[in-house]
């Protein structure tokens, strides 16, 4: 079973919304029953890991099956508002943005964000390993600026 770009996208899409959705619980039990803030520590964390993965994710759909900077901003903005990375996704597919097959597979890019973007997906295991690498960097550079205000 191969990665496709659809595919790809729906799980992260949806991992994004599962973990607002924990998030979300996390905080009722924070601000609303006050008993304990281990959902929001933990949720938070992973819905923040999974957010930059998302996005990651959404640039790199971007760059493969070309979409405009419009769809870009869209796709990325759709990670803030809960739950609202499931409609961008059913969105994209239904306008046939996600693509069955990875566009810089067989096609030569162009400019060295597309050589980026081939590389990835020509080579499936190195490119998941650096799409962890990246997501992990990105992480510990949240951390270090601090949570939002």
């Amino acid at each position: 079973m191969s990665l496709t770009p659809t595919r790809l996208y729906r799980l992260v899409a949806r991992a994004e919304a599962v973990t607002w959705a924990l998030l979300l619980t996390g905080m009722f039990l924070k601000y609303v029953t006050e008993t304990t803030e281990l959902g929001v520590q933990v949720f938070g964390m992973v819905h923040g890991v999974v957010f930059i993965a998302y996005c990651l994710t959404t640039v790199l759909l971007r760059v493969d099956q070309s979409w405009s900077l419009g769809r870009l901003v869209a796709g990325l903005a759709a990670a803030v508002p809960p739950f609202a990375t499931v409609p961008f996704e059913r969105y994209a597919e239904r306008k046939g943005l996600l693509g069955d097959a990875w566009r810089l597979r067989t096609q030569s890019p162009h400019g060295v964000v597309e050589r980026l973007a081939a590389w990835l997906v020509r080579r499936p295991l190195q490119g998941a390993v650096a799409g962890l690498v990246a997501v992990a960097g990105l992480t510990v550079v949240a951390l270090v600026v601090g949570p939002p205000a």
